[in-house]
């Protein structure tokens, strides 16, 4: 792992677990193991360092996601491996991916961030939910909806879930399968779901 890719980890883990005004640039140095002046250095400013540690999550969440619905039959399948992998990938990154909560348009942890930057980030994943719904509609197995707005609201949906998992007091048994199974009973058409 390049010293970068180094300061980018700790950077997450550092924004999951003390957000954006508990962290400090000399933090996520000693994290990291790096001089502090070399975080500055690929890093201008903590604003940048937060926002690279929530698009680099997003990125790398977007790759597999697209990798794992490539080859589903039709569309209701294939939202139904989308919403299955990205609540995956928060579990299986429990340390770091509070940070792409707390750097989200749906969070107000930092709201003199670039808002518009970090929707057009976001909105990565909701144009890829859009396509998905697209798709099933073409082929039978979504029901006939608005996509831009049934989109929103099947992401609305898992930030919902993610969200409650990760950030409130409550332990509910089985909150990410009934997220996917809500998500399914509420946009695909009867007949394609199993």
């Amino acid at each position: 792992m390049s010293k970068k890719e180094k300061i980018l980890v700790a950077a997450q883990e550092l924004f999951a677990r003390y957000g954006y005004a508990g962290t400090t640039m000399k933090m996520v140095a000693e994290q990291a193991g790096v001089a502090s002046g070399l975080v500055f250095h690929y890093f201008d400013s903590k604003e940048k360092l937060f926002m690279s540690a929530g698009s680099d999550l997003i990125d790398t969440m977007i790759l597999i996601l697209r990798d794992r619905i490539v080859d589903t039959p039709n569309g209701c399948e294939a939202l139904g491996v989308f919403v299955r992998a990205y609540l995956q990938f928060t579990l299986e990154n429990e340390k770091t991916f509070p940070t792409v909560i707390r750097c989200s348009p749906f969070s107000d942890d930092n709201p003199d961030l670039d808002r518009q930057k970090i929707g057009a980030k976001f909105r990565e994943l909701i144009d890829i939910i859009e396509e998905i719904l697209r798709r099933g509609v073409e082929d039978g197995s979504i029901a006939d909806l608005p996509l831009t707005q049934t989109a929103f609201m099947v992401y609305g949906n898992i930030v919902g879930a993610v969200r409650t998992r990760f950030l409130a007091p409550y332990e509910i048994p089985g909150l990410y399968d009934e997220a996917c199974d809500f998500v399914m009973r509420s946009v695909c058409a009867p007949s394609a779901i199993r």
